[in-house]
C-alpha cells in the first residue's frame, strides 16, 4: 500500500466497550485519529494507527500466518469481509439536494418522499448541524456468520468449508474515516483476515491479504456501511430522488417506504464484458413516529455472459460477481445472481448534536439460478456495533485517501 503521511496523536480514549467474552479494547497511547489542539503531534501513519488498534484485538491473532497456510476457511472469511463487510451503495450520492429542493416541485409520491426526508433530517439533528459536518471517524466491532450453500434438491452437494466455530460466528473490528461520501478509507480485520477499501473521489478500490488491489467498476460511490445510521447527511441526499411506495411495520414500528432505482447509465458503467448489471434497487424504511431510518435494503441482479469470465474484471460488480468469478464458463449465458441485503438499524444516540445509530444487524442472501444451472442459495449475517465515533476531524487531508500503488483498473 502507498505510504501514508504521519497522523497527529490524540488523547487516550476513556472507554472502549467490547463484546462479552472478547478481549477488552486497549488504548492506543495517543495514536487513533487526527485531531486538533495542543496534545496533537505524535508520530506514525494513519494505517499504522488503525493497525495498532486492530492488532490489539483477539480477532487479529492469526494475521501473521504465512500465505501458504491459508485454508479454504480463510477464503470463506475473505468472502464474508467483501460481501458483508464492505459493499458499496449502488449509485453516487448527489450533493446536498435533499436540503435545497422544495416539497412542492414533484409528483405526489416524490413530494411525499421529500416530506419524509425533512422529518428524517430534523430527527437526526437538523439541517444546520448536518450541513456543518465536514468529516467523520468511527470504530466498531462485528460478528459475522454464514450458512453453507443449498444447491437444488441435492443435499449431498459439496459445500464450502464452514466459516464459523460451532455456529458462534467470527468477531472482527473495523475503522472508517470519511471526509465526503466519495472520500473515505475503511479497514476490517476478522479471524486473521484483513481487508481494506477506500475511495479518493475518482476511483473506489479494495484489497485483502489474499488478493491484489482492484478498482471498483462504475462511478465513485459511498460505502454502504456509512449509510447504516452513521452518515445522515449522505442518507438524506441518497433518497432525495426517491419515491414513497407505501408503508410497512419494522419491529413493531410503522414506517414509510422510500424506493430508489439505479439509472441505466450507472448500471452500464458497472457492467463489463463478463456480466451485465440488470437492476439495483434501494429501499429505506423511515419511522412515522420518530422520523428515523429503521431499515435499509437493496437488491442487485446480475447476468453472467458466456465464456467471458475473468475474476479480476468483476471486483466492482457486487457480491454475486465476486463469488462466481472462478465459475464462469461457456454455459453461463442464462445464469443470474441475485443479491439481497437487509440492514436493521438500532440504538440511536447523539454525538455532538447528531443522532447516530450505534448498533444493528445485516442479512445477505445470494441466490444463483438460470437455465442449465443448479439453483443454489446462501445466507450471510452480521451483527455490528459502534464503539466510538466523532465528527469534524482536523488534519484529515487528501493524502489519507490515496489508493494503493499497485491498484489495477480494468477498462474492458
Amino acid at each position: 500500500m502507498t505510504p501514508r503521511p504521519p497522523a497527529p496523536a490524540r488523547p487516550t480514549p476513556t472507554k472502549r466497550p467490547s463484546f462479552a467474552g472478547s478481549a477488552p479494547l486497549r488504548a492506543l497511547a495517543g495514536h487513533a485519529r487526527p485531531c486538533g489542539g495542543e496534545r496533537c503531534g505524535g508520530k506514525g501513519s494513519l494505517v499504522q494507527n488503525m493497525h495498532a488498534w486492530l492488532k490489539s484485538q483477539a480477532f487479529d491473532k492469526a494475521l501473521d500466518v504465512p500465505q501458504q497456510q491459508l485454508s479454504g476457511r480463510t477464503a470463506e472469511l475473505q468472502l464474508l469481509l467483501s460481501v458483508v463487510g464492505s459493499p458499496l451503495i449502488p449509485m453516487p450520492v448527489p450533493a446536498d439536494t435533499a436540503f435545497s429542493r422544495s416539497v412542492r416541485e414533484s409528483s405526489i409520491q416524490a413530494s411525499t418522499a421529500k416530506y419524509i426526508l425533512h422529518q428524517y433530517i430534523a430527527a437526526m439533528g437538523g439541517q444546520a448541524v448536518l450541513m456543518s459536518v465536514q468529516s467523520m471517524y468511527a470504530v466498531g466491532k462485528v460478528r459475522m456468520n454464514a450458512s453453507e450453500f443449498h444447491m437444488g434438491n441435492d443435499s449431498s452437494a459439496a459445500a464450502p468449508p464452514a466459516t464459523t466455530r460451532n455456529g458462534a460466528g467470527e468477531i472482527g473490528g473495523f475503522v472508517l474515516w470519511q471526509k465526503t461520501p466519495e472520500l473515505w478509507y475503511f479497514e476490517l480485520i476478522m479471524a486473521g483476515c484483513k481487508m481494506s477499501a477506500g475511495c479518493n473521489g475518482k476511483v473506489a478500490w479494495r484489497q485483502s491479504t489474499s488478493e491484489k488491489s482492484n478498482a471498483s467498476r462504475g462511478p465513485p460511490r459511498p460505502l454502504r456501511r456509512s449509510l447504516q445510521g452513521l452518515d445522515p447527511r449522505s442518507t438524506a441526499n441518497l433518497f432525495a430522488d426517491a419515491v414513497c411506495i407505501g408503508e410497512k411495520a419494522i419491529n413493531g414500528e410503522e414506517c414509510f417506504i422510500l424506493k430508489l432505482e439505479a439509472n441505466a447509465q450507472v448500471l452500464k458503467s458497472r457492467s463489463s464484458a463478463s456480466f451485465d448489471i440488470i437492476r439495483h434497487t434501494v429501499w429505506g424504511y423511515f419511522s412515522q413516529r420518530t422520523g428515523l431510518l429503521m431499515q435499509l435494503e437493496d437488491s442487485h441482479l446480475l447476468r453472467m455472459k458466456a465464456g467471458r469470465g475473468r475474476p479480476g474484471a468483476i471486483i466492482g460488480a457486487g457480491p454475486a460477481a465476486q463469488l462466481s468469478g472462478n465459475s464462469i464458463g461457456n454455459n453461463d449465458a442464462s445464469i443470474f445472481w441475485e443479491t439481497s441485503m437487509e440492514s436493521v438499524i438500532e440504538d440511536y444516540r447523539y454525538i455532538d448534536g447528531i443522532n447516530i445509530a450505534h448498533s444493528g444487524r445485516t442479512a445477505v442472501t445470494l441466490f444463483r439460478y438460470g437455465e442449465g444451472s443448479v439453483n443454489h442459495k446462501r445466507r450471510m449475517e452480521e451483527i455490528w456495533s459502534i464503539e466510538e465515533a466523532d465528527f469534524n476531524l482536523k488534519g484529515l487531508t487528501m493524502d489519507y485517501f490515496l489508493p494503493p500503488a499497485d491498484l489495477k483498473i480494468d477498462n474492458d
